[in-house]
């Protein structure tokens, strides 16, 4: 089944595109049929790198608007779709699904939704995660991205009482989305390549290529712990 795959934080600066980027590419790289869209804006960033192949659609609550997010449903009846969303986006998210009954029209239709929640380890970033998975009550699926590059160490949270309760009762499965040094995304950023290019870049050495490399390699692996991709990649 195509999925709405919704890489989502709320907060801005969590890595939101980040991980939407290298989901890309992940997709690219296993020759998968799929259809990124940015969401975002303000900051337009993964249109900005995959300009090639990104399509545009906005959240509001604004309801002599809200249609302008339809087509994300429209494209997952033949293909995935990985949707970047702009900080404090939820609310105008959860009205578009839920005022159109998205859930039981996925289910008629073929169509499945994931939220990625990439987080910071933060206090108020995984309250907002709590929040998110809450709020849906188990209808969408929500998956924890442990941001390494921005939290090393995650052991609170698996000692937090109230994470877990949320994480067991919604059975919410979590990954490691590991660091890219800084020098290389730095460069990356500044040029806005795609992973592909980066690859390659006549300006990194052998060994930032290889930084690239090694860094795709661990989020993909990541990625495909929680099963989600098994069916796509197979």
């Amino acid at each position: 089944m195509p999925t709405i795959h919704l890489i989502d934080g709320e907060k801005g600066g969590v890595g939101k595109s980040l991980v939407a980027r290298t989901m890309i590419q992940y997709c690219l790289d296993n020759n998968m049929p799929f259809v990124p869209i940015e969401t975002d804006r303000s900051n337009p960033d993964v249109a900005g790198v995959y300009k090639g192949i990104c399509q545009y659609a906005v959240f509001t609550e604004d309801e002599r608007h809200a249609d302008k997010a339809d087509k994300i449903f429209e494209i997952a009846m033949n293909k995935t779709v990985i949707a970047n969303l702009a900080a404090q986006s939820h609310r105008a998210v959860k009205g578009w699904i839920e005022k159109n009954h998205l859930i039981e029209l996925g289910e008629s239709q073929g169509v499945d939704f994931c939220k990625w929640f990439v987080s910071t380890g933060g206090y108020d970033s995984l309250n907002l995660f709590k929040q998110s998975v809450n709020s849906y009550g188990g209808k969408v699926p929500h998956i924890l991205v442990k941001n390494l590059g921005l939290c090393d160490d995650w052991e609170h949270v698996n000692s937090d009482a109230t994470i877990q309760e949320v994480v067991k009762k919604y059975n919410v499965k979590a990954i490691d989305f590991p660091k890219l040094a800084y020098k290389e995304r730095n460069i990356i950023d500044q040029h806005r390549l795609t992973f592909a290019d980066a690859r390659e870049y006549k300006e990194f050495g052998i060994i930032s290529k290889q930084r690239v490399v090694n860094f795709l390699k661990l989020a993909y692996a990541s990625f495909e712990t929680v099963g989600i991709w098994y069916e796509e990649v197979k």
